[in-house]
């Protein structure tokens, strides 16, 4: 598996894929305006940074995506103390479950707090996305 920044080409798709995700949740067909949020993967990777997860080498394989916040004055960041970076908006397609995608952006979104040296890394949840936890 590959775990890299999201490129521009890559925006569209991307964003239909966290949408897509959150809407395989329990509860995800209420998810009204944020679904906007969700599928603007351009201002993220202008605020934040956009990571994808593709399967082996294929470019085409693009199957999960995370949005790394690494500080508090990023407009995506969510009870952030200084020197803390956050993890938000971890998606994986519904296809792609349980095969390790979301521990490699983890682990991703860990290994980027430990170069910019975050004291902590904070994960965004909600008690309805049980299959995330």
């Amino acid at each position: 598996m590959q775990v890299r920044l999201v490129r521009p080409g890559e925006y569209e798709r991307v964003g239909e894929l966290v949408v897509a995700a959150y809407r395989a949740l329990p509860g995800g067909h209420t998810l009204g305006d944020y679904a906007t949020v969700l599928a603007d993967v351009a201002r993220r990777a202008g605020e934040a940074e956009v990571m994808v997860a593709l399967m082996a080498d294929d470019e085409d394989a693009l199957v999960g995506s995370v949005t790394f916040v690494p500080d508090a004055s990023s407009p995506y960041a969510e009870h952030l103390e200084p020197g803390e970076a956050g993890v938000r908006m971890l998606a994986v397609e519904p296809r792609a479950q349980g095969r390790g995608v979301g521990r490699a952006l983890v682990d991703a979104c860990i290994g980027r707090a430990k170069e910019l040296q975050r004291t902590a890394l904070l994960l965004h949840t909600t008690p309805w996305m049980t299959a995330a936890h």
